[in-house]
Protein backbone atom coordinates (compact mmCIF):
# COMPACT_ATOMS: atom_id res chain seq x y z
CA UNK A 1 0.00 0.00 0.00
CA UNK A 2 1.35 3.43 -0.50
CA UNK A 3 1.02 4.43 2.83
CA UNK A 4 4.31 2.38 3.68
CA UNK A 5 5.87 5.55 2.35
CA UNK A 6 4.71 7.16 5.72
CA UNK A 7 5.85 6.30 9.23
CA UNK A 8 4.10 4.46 11.93
CA UNK A 9 3.79 5.95 14.76
CA UNK A 10 2.90 4.13 18.75
CA UNK A 11 0.41 6.64 20.13
CA UNK A 12 -0.87 5.63 23.66
CA UNK A 13 0.08 1.89 22.71
CA UNK A 14 -1.59 1.69 19.46
CA UNK A 15 0.23 1.57 16.37
CA UNK A 16 -1.02 4.54 14.31
CA UNK A 17 -0.55 5.90 10.45
CA UNK A 18 0.89 9.46 10.01
CA UNK A 19 -0.46 9.27 6.12
CA UNK A 20 -2.85 12.42 5.25
CA UNK A 21 -6.11 11.63 3.80
CA UNK A 22 -4.92 12.08 0.24
CA UNK A 23 -2.26 9.49 1.12
CA UNK A 24 -5.26 6.71 2.47
CA UNK A 25 -7.36 7.73 -0.61
CA UNK A 26 -3.88 7.13 -3.00
CA UNK A 27 -3.67 3.94 -1.08
CA UNK A 28 -6.98 2.58 -1.73
CA UNK A 29 -6.99 3.20 -5.67
CA UNK A 30 -3.71 1.27 -5.54
CA UNK A 31 -5.18 -1.48 -3.56
CA UNK A 32 -8.17 -1.51 -5.45
CA UNK A 33 -5.98 -1.68 -8.87
CA UNK A 34 -3.42 -4.40 -7.47
CA UNK A 35 -6.91 -6.88 -6.75
CA UNK A 36 -8.19 -6.13 -10.20
CA UNK A 37 -4.93 -7.59 -11.47
CA UNK A 38 -4.61 -10.81 -9.34
CA UNK A 39 -6.97 -13.91 -9.99
CA UNK A 40 -7.30 -14.96 -6.17
CA UNK A 41 -4.94 -14.42 -3.51
CA UNK A 42 -5.77 -10.86 -2.27
CA UNK A 43 -6.81 -10.40 1.12
CA UNK A 44 -9.53 -7.77 2.58
CA UNK A 45 -7.59 -5.06 4.24
CA UNK A 46 -8.49 -3.80 7.39
CA UNK A 47 -8.66 0.14 8.22
CA UNK A 48 -10.00 0.58 11.72
CA UNK A 49 -10.01 5.02 12.78
CA UNK A 50 -8.84 5.70 16.36
CA UNK A 51 -10.23 8.47 18.65
CA UNK A 52 -10.16 8.77 22.03
CA UNK A 53 -13.00 6.49 22.97
CA UNK A 54 -11.04 3.82 20.94
CA UNK A 55 -7.26 4.48 23.13
CA UNK A 56 -9.50 4.22 26.31
CA UNK A 57 -10.96 0.88 25.03
CA UNK A 58 -8.06 -0.63 23.40
CA UNK A 59 -6.50 -0.16 27.07
CA UNK A 60 -9.46 -1.69 29.13
CA UNK A 61 -9.93 -4.51 26.48
CA UNK A 62 -7.48 -6.82 25.22
CA UNK A 63 -9.64 -8.34 22.48
CA UNK A 64 -10.56 -4.90 21.27
CA UNK A 65 -6.78 -4.32 21.15
CA UNK A 66 -6.04 -7.57 19.77
CA UNK A 67 -8.54 -6.49 17.04
CA UNK A 68 -6.87 -3.09 16.29
CA UNK A 69 -3.52 -4.90 15.62
CA UNK A 70 -4.85 -7.33 13.00
CA UNK A 71 -5.58 -3.55 10.70
CA UNK A 72 -3.60 -3.05 7.83
CA UNK A 73 -4.27 0.93 8.45
CA UNK A 74 -5.47 2.61 11.68
CA UNK A 75 -5.97 6.16 10.83
CA UNK A 76 -6.52 9.18 13.25
CA UNK A 77 -10.13 10.26 13.45
CA UNK A 78 -9.99 11.48 16.63
CA UNK A 79 -8.56 15.59 16.81
CA UNK A 80 -6.56 15.69 19.79
CA UNK A 81 -4.64 12.81 18.35
CA UNK A 82 -3.09 15.22 15.95
CA UNK A 83 -0.82 17.81 18.89
CA UNK A 84 -0.57 14.33 20.69
CA UNK A 85 1.60 13.03 18.24
CA UNK A 86 3.72 15.96 18.02
CA UNK A 87 4.32 15.81 21.94
CA UNK A 88 4.53 12.27 22.16
CA UNK A 89 5.36 10.33 18.93
CA UNK A 90 8.82 9.90 16.63
CA UNK A 91 7.08 11.50 14.00
CA UNK A 92 3.85 14.08 14.02
CA UNK A 93 0.52 12.91 12.09
CA UNK A 94 -0.37 14.54 8.88
CA UNK A 95 -3.69 15.51 9.75
CA UNK A 96 -6.99 14.42 10.69
CA UNK A 97 -8.48 12.07 8.55
CA UNK A 98 -12.16 11.68 10.13
CA UNK A 99 -14.43 9.13 8.94
CA UNK A 100 -16.87 11.22 7.78
CA UNK A 101 -14.74 13.65 5.61
CA UNK A 102 -12.75 10.04 4.37
CA UNK A 103 -16.38 8.93 3.08
CA UNK A 104 -16.24 11.81 1.15
CA UNK A 105 -12.64 11.63 -0.02
CA UNK A 106 -13.40 7.87 -1.00
CA UNK A 107 -16.70 8.58 -3.10
CA UNK A 108 -15.07 11.49 -4.93
CA UNK A 109 -12.13 9.35 -5.87
CA UNK A 110 -14.88 6.28 -6.30
CA UNK A 111 -16.45 8.13 -9.41
CA UNK A 112 -13.98 8.74 -10.71
CA UNK A 113 -12.38 5.47 -11.35
CA UNK A 114 -15.64 3.47 -11.00
CA UNK A 115 -15.00 1.62 -7.65
CA UNK A 116 -18.13 0.88 -5.43
CA UNK A 117 -19.42 1.40 -2.12
CA UNK A 118 -21.16 -1.41 0.48
CA UNK A 119 -22.84 0.31 3.31
CA UNK A 120 -23.31 -1.86 6.14
CA UNK A 121 -24.91 -0.76 9.36
CA UNK A 122 -27.17 2.52 11.14
CA UNK A 123 -30.98 2.11 11.40
CA UNK A 124 -32.76 0.52 8.44
CA UNK A 125 -33.97 4.61 7.96
CA UNK A 126 -30.24 5.83 8.29
CA UNK A 127 -28.64 3.23 6.14
CA UNK A 128 -31.74 3.58 3.22
CA UNK A 129 -31.66 8.13 3.05
CA UNK A 130 -27.30 7.55 3.69
CA UNK A 131 -27.54 5.88 -0.02
CA UNK A 132 -30.01 8.09 -1.37
CA UNK A 133 -28.00 10.90 -0.37
CA UNK A 134 -24.81 9.32 -1.80
CA UNK A 135 -26.42 8.96 -5.10
CA UNK A 136 -27.62 12.55 -5.12
CA UNK A 137 -24.09 13.77 -4.01
CA UNK A 138 -22.12 11.39 -6.32
CA UNK A 139 -24.29 10.10 -9.28
CA UNK A 140 -21.69 8.37 -10.56
CA UNK A 141 -20.91 6.34 -7.23
CA UNK A 142 -21.83 2.51 -7.84
CA UNK A 143 -23.46 1.74 -4.70
CA UNK A 144 -23.75 -2.15 -4.91
CA UNK A 145 -25.03 -2.87 -1.86
CA UNK A 146 -26.46 -2.28 1.63
CA UNK A 147 -28.02 -3.45 4.51
CA UNK A 148 -28.62 -2.07 8.46
CA UNK A 149 -26.47 -2.96 11.58
CA UNK A 150 -29.20 -4.59 13.86
CA UNK A 151 -29.19 -8.20 13.42
CA UNK A 152 -28.34 -11.52 15.42
CA UNK A 153 -25.27 -13.51 15.27
CA UNK A 154 -27.09 -16.31 13.48
CA UNK A 155 -27.62 -14.18 10.49
CA UNK A 156 -24.31 -13.43 10.00
CA UNK A 157 -23.19 -16.13 7.36
CA UNK A 158 -25.83 -14.79 4.64
CA UNK A 159 -25.05 -10.73 5.42
CA UNK A 160 -21.70 -11.66 4.52
CA UNK A 161 -22.37 -13.85 1.71
CA UNK A 162 -24.35 -10.94 0.45
CA UNK A 163 -21.40 -8.83 0.51
CA UNK A 164 -19.09 -11.58 -0.83
CA UNK A 165 -21.58 -11.47 -3.79
CA UNK A 166 -21.03 -7.87 -4.45
CA UNK A 167 -17.79 -7.80 -4.23
CA UNK A 168 -17.50 -4.41 -3.15
CA UNK A 169 -14.32 -2.11 -3.36
CA UNK A 170 -14.92 -0.33 0.06
CA UNK A 171 -17.39 -2.04 2.56
CA UNK A 172 -18.34 0.57 4.87
CA UNK A 173 -19.49 -0.69 8.32
CA UNK A 174 -21.20 1.28 10.63
CA UNK A 175 -21.73 -1.16 13.71
CA UNK A 176 -20.01 0.92 16.49
CA UNK A 177 -16.84 -0.08 18.44
CA UNK A 178 -15.89 -2.61 19.52
CA UNK A 179 -18.17 -4.50 17.58
CA UNK A 180 -17.22 -2.94 13.85
CA UNK A 181 -13.78 -4.59 14.77
CA UNK A 182 -14.86 -7.74 15.37
CA UNK A 183 -17.25 -7.82 12.66
CA UNK A 184 -14.35 -7.17 10.51
CA UNK A 185 -11.89 -9.20 11.87
CA UNK A 186 -13.74 -12.65 12.24
CA UNK A 187 -15.26 -12.20 8.52
CA UNK A 188 -12.46 -10.73 6.99
CA UNK A 189 -11.04 -13.86 5.03
CA UNK A 190 -15.01 -13.96 3.35
CA UNK A 191 -15.89 -10.50 2.74
CA UNK A 192 -14.26 -10.24 -0.98
CA UNK A 193 -13.74 -6.39 -0.76
CA UNK A 194 -10.87 -4.46 -1.07
CA UNK A 195 -10.90 -2.22 1.83
CA UNK A 196 -13.41 -2.81 4.89
CA UNK A 197 -13.60 0.56 6.69
CA UNK A 198 -14.99 0.89 9.87
CA UNK A 199 -17.09 3.83 10.63
CA UNK A 200 -19.21 4.29 13.48
CA UNK A 201 -22.02 6.77 13.13
CA UNK A 202 -20.99 8.43 9.92
CA UNK A 203 -24.53 7.65 7.95
CA UNK A 204 -25.94 9.84 10.38
CA UNK A 205 -23.63 12.64 9.20
CA UNK A 206 -24.69 11.98 5.78
CA UNK A 207 -27.87 12.07 6.51
CA UNK A 208 -28.34 15.55 8.73
CA UNK A 209 -29.31 13.03 11.61
CA UNK A 210 -26.12 14.19 13.38
CA UNK A 211 -24.13 17.60 12.99
CA UNK A 212 -20.69 18.44 12.22
CA UNK A 213 -19.03 21.23 14.38
CA UNK A 214 -18.53 24.80 12.88
CA UNK A 215 -15.08 24.44 11.16
CA UNK A 216 -13.03 26.91 14.10
CA UNK A 217 -14.01 23.96 16.57
CA UNK A 218 -13.03 21.17 14.17
CA UNK A 219 -9.71 23.19 13.30
CA UNK A 220 -9.09 23.66 17.03
CA UNK A 221 -9.49 20.26 17.64
CA UNK A 222 -12.93 20.61 19.68
CA UNK A 223 -15.45 18.35 17.52
CA UNK A 224 -15.92 16.36 20.70
CA UNK A 225 -17.33 19.22 22.61
CA UNK A 226 -19.95 20.14 20.07
CA UNK A 227 -20.70 16.10 20.25
CA UNK A 228 -21.50 16.62 23.76
CA UNK A 229 -23.01 19.49 23.99
CA UNK A 230 -25.72 18.67 21.17
CA UNK A 231 -25.80 14.97 22.12
CA UNK A 232 -25.54 14.82 25.76
CA UNK A 233 -25.67 11.15 26.20
CA UNK A 234 -22.06 11.42 25.47
CA UNK A 235 -20.86 13.81 27.98
CA UNK A 236 -20.36 10.26 30.44
CA UNK A 237 -18.30 8.63 27.51
CA UNK A 238 -16.71 12.05 27.36
CA UNK A 239 -15.42 11.96 30.76
CA UNK A 240 -14.29 8.95 31.30
CA UNK A 241 -12.71 7.89 27.79
CA UNK A 242 -10.80 10.94 27.26
CA UNK A 243 -8.86 11.18 30.28
CA UNK A 244 -8.07 7.93 30.28
CA UNK A 245 -7.19 7.96 26.73
CA UNK A 246 -4.84 11.09 27.57
CA UNK A 247 -3.24 9.13 30.35
CA UNK A 248 -2.40 6.58 28.19
CA UNK A 249 -1.05 8.75 25.41
CA UNK A 250 1.33 10.28 28.50
CA UNK A 251 2.24 6.78 29.97
CA UNK A 252 3.12 4.94 27.17
CA UNK A 253 5.28 7.67 25.11
CA UNK A 254 7.13 6.13 22.70
CA UNK A 255 9.46 9.23 20.63
CA UNK A 256 10.61 6.29 18.05
CA UNK A 257 9.12 5.06 15.07
CA UNK A 258 6.79 1.82 14.26
CA UNK A 259 8.91 -0.55 13.12
CA UNK A 260 8.64 -3.76 12.15
CA UNK A 261 5.12 -3.83 11.16
CA UNK A 262 3.75 -7.58 10.11
CA UNK A 263 2.42 -7.41 6.74
CA UNK A 264 -1.51 -8.85 6.44
CA UNK A 265 -1.70 -9.34 2.56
Amino acid sequence: MTVSATPDIFLGGLRMTTASRADLVDALSADCAEREQQSNGFRTRLVFDANGHGLSLAGRDKEFRNALGEADIVHADGGFLIPASRWFAGAPITERSATTDLFHDFARRAETEDLSFYLLGGTEEVNEQCAARMGELYPCLNIVGRRHGYFEPPEEADIVAAIADAAPDILWIGLGKPKEQFFAVRHRDALNATWAVTCGGCYNYVTGHYRRAPKWMQRMHLEWLHRALTNPSLIGRYLTSSPHALWLIVRRRDRGLATGRSDNR
